[in-house]
Formats: C-alpha cells, sequence, structure tokens
C-alpha cells in the first residue's frame, strides 16, 4: 500500500451529501476550503474506538485553541454516510467540528489515501492522515505509517496543534457541578461566561446520577457549585470569585 503525501497540491473536487435540518444539501470542496485556513483529519470510520475515544474528542477540545491560532474550521471526514456522521456527532456531543461524509470515497480516493478494509467487513475506507489546508491548497500532511492494524502516532490533534503553534498552551477545562434552582450556581455561571470561559455543566440531584455522595467524592465538600479549572479545584461561587480577582 503505498500512502503519499500530496503536500503543496489542491484538495480533490467532490461534492458531499450531507443533511441539514433533516434535509439534503450538497456542500462542494470549494464551499469547505476556499478563502479558509482549515484543518482536515481523516479515519477509517464513526464509531471505531480510536476514533472515538481519541482522535475526535481531542480536535473538539482544542478547537478554541486552533481558531486562536488561525484556523477557520475543522473537518472530520471519514467514509460513512450522512446519517452515520450526524448520529455519530450527536453521541459524542461535537460542537466545534463539522463532520463531513463522504460516502462513496471519491474525495478519499483523490487524496490517494482510500484503502480496502474488507477483510474487516468495511469496505473501502480511508487511511488515517490529518491535514492542514489554506485556501484549498494543502500545505501538510500527517500521515499514519503503513502498519497492520490502525496505528495512531501523527494524524492526531497535539501533533497538529505545536506544528501550527510550537508554542500554543493546552487550554484548561472547566467544569461546575450545578442543581437546579441553585442561586450560587447560577452566579458562578454567570462570572464565568463574564471572563469568556466555556465549561461543561454536571447538573446533580434527583433524576441526574449524580449525588451529593459524588460532589464530596471529588471535592471533598457536598455543597453546590464545585468548580473544576484546569484539574484543580476551586470550590464554590465565593471561590471562584476570589479566583478571578486574583488573577
Amino acid at each position: 500500500m503505498k500512502l503519499t503525501s500530496i503536500e503543496g497540491q489542491g484538495v480533490p473536487q467532490a461534492v458531499f451529501r450531507t443533511r441539514d435540518d433533516n434535509q439534503w444539501r450538497d456542500v462542494s470542496t470549494d464551499e469547505l476550503f476556499q478563502g479558509k485556513t482549515v484543518i482536515v483529519f481523516s479515519l477509517p470510520g464513526a464509531y471505531t474506538p480510536t476514533c472515538s475515544s481519541s482522535h475526535l474528542p481531542r480536535y473538539n477540545e482544542l478547537a478554541p485553541t486552533f481558531r486562536e491560532n488561525g484556523v477557520d474550521d475543522i473537518l472530520c471526514m471519514s467514509v460513512n454516510d450522512a446519517f452515520v456522521m450526524d448520529a455519530w456527532a450527536k453521541e459524542l456531543a461535537v460542537e466545534n467540528i463539522h463532520l463531513i461524509p463522504d460516502g462513496n470515497g471519491e474525495f478519499t480516493e483523490g487524496m490517494g489515501m482510500l484503502v480496502d478494509k474488507s477483510e474487516l467487513g468495511f469496505g473501502k475506507r480511508s487511511w488515517r492522515y490529518s491535514m492542514l489546508v489554506k485556501n484549498g491548497i494543502i500545505e501538510k500532511m500527517f500521515i499514519e505509517p503503513d502498519k497492520p492494524g490502525d496505528p495512531f502516532e501523527v494524524s492526531d490533534a497535539d501533533t497538529m496543534l505545536h506544528y501550527i503553534n510550537p508554542e500554543a498552551r493546552d487550554p484548561e477545562f472547566v467544569t461546575i457541578f450545578t442543581r437546579e434552582g441553585c442561586p450560587h450556581c447560577a452566579r458562578a455561571k454567570a462570572m464565568l461566561k463574564e471572563h469568556g470561559i466555556a465549561f461543561e455543566e454536571i447538573k446533580t440531584g434527583m433524576g441526574t446520577g449524580v449525588s451529593s455522595r459524588t460532589i464530596r467524592a471529588v471535592s471533598g465538600r457536598s455543597t453546590v457549585p464545585q468548580i473544576f479549572i484546569g484539574g484543580r479545584h476551586i470550590g464554590g461561587a465565593d471561590d471562584l470569585e476570589k479566583y478571578f480577582h486574583g488573577k
């Protein structure tokens, strides 16, 4: 199997059959790439283990950092149909990436990355790779080595970010435990939004599956809110206010 970089060339011309508000919509290569700086990462298939656990989630996590470093869009490409790609995006709560279905493999074949996975019952699929495309021209490609199985060594989000900006810092992820009707939780979320900080909210209480025992186990406290920034326990709303004043 020969996997060759085509850096310096234009991306293949293709039309992708996508779904938008339950309607079919054709999207062209030009619409995706012209006048933009775009990251593409391509993988063997939706729902496959490495793709679901590592490849897609990390690009989604680092998307704000990529945008701070001049990237306009991030595309996840796979030889799957639009229904599968949309369902996968919803299951993984993808919010920062566009999943593009290359259902017939035309774009992937044009990239020279279409491989035969018939032994797995997959048929023709994409080899795993990533690339940086500027105004339709491929500047850089990271192609996984030709090894048995599904290697995942160079097409990851961190490798791409280091290429674009070796000094880029990993974003600090924020999680806040809250409870419905809690005024202190509302105040803490308002402070985070005021400072432009995106956060993941974990609701607690009846019907959520997250009890006060869980909060105590992870924070040492049983009250809400409890805020974590970059793996550090900040505390409640008053503690968050002190944290911001101290920065």
